[in-house]
């Protein structure tokens, strides 16, 4: 009976275990899913956002926006004056999340700028600044992107983005016109994060250069 009671336990125990891998399976394939599909969203985004306006008062608009987006970007953020409230952080970070959702990126842009001088030590802000720098590619703001790219990797060096941050720096310097540079950082993605999609990514595309 003590045996039997053991394995009855034991079918249990391994019944809960792959309810378990089942449910860490369809987590990981909605979070690729829901990742790929943002990214889809803001490529569509991005051809729109990067046309011209040639109108005499549109031009100047626009490079208002990207000097005082420059500005912006420049600037270290602010120490917080605010304690750390994790509920709070996370209310502010997915209200910037949402306008990508809605493709609104210069009011986005405007959020994750204002996330980061706010709670420039939170634990979201690693991911802000990454998706700051989505945002301003999306915008077609070249340059805004590449400083965005670049201050995930100086400012937080051991996030999980930093990988996926250096390859998209490499993508806009490429865009740029910077070739010099964009070869040095993908062999930097290989060479510092192996294993990872950045650094798979990383070797298809210097095998194309």
């Amino acid at each position: 009976m003590q045996l039997q009671q053991m394995q009855d336990q034991i079918s249990r125990q391994q019944g809960i275990i792959e309810e378990l891998q089942n449910d860490v399976s369809r987590m990981k394939q909605e979070n690729l899913e829901r990742y790929q599909d943002l990214d889809r969203r803001i490529s569509s985004g991005a051809a729109s956002a990067a046309t011209p306006d040639n109108s005499s008062t549109g031009g100047a608009n626009n490079a208002a926006t990207g000097a005082a987006a420059g500005a912006s970007a420049a600037q270290p953020p602010a120490a917080s004056s605010e304690p750390g409230d994790p509920a709070k952080e996370k209310l502010y970070y997915d209200a910037a999340f949402d306008l990508i959702k809605q493709k609104d990126f210069d009011k986005a842009s405007q959020a994750f700028n204002a996330f980061l001088r706010k709670y420039p030590n939170s634990q979201y802000a690693g991911n802000a600044q990454y998706w700051l720098g989505e945002v301003n590619l999306a915008k077609g703001d070249l340059q805004g992107a590449s400083q965005a790219f670049a201050e995930v990797g100086q400012k937080y060096p051991k996030h999980s983005k930093v990988p996926d941050s250096l390859y998209k720096l490499a993508d806009v310097e490429r865009r740029m016109g910077h070739t010099d540079k964009v070869k040095g950082i993908l062999q930097q993605v290989i060479t510092q994060y192996p294993g990872t999609s950045a650094a798979q990514l990383a070797q298809r595309d210097l095998q194309k250069l």
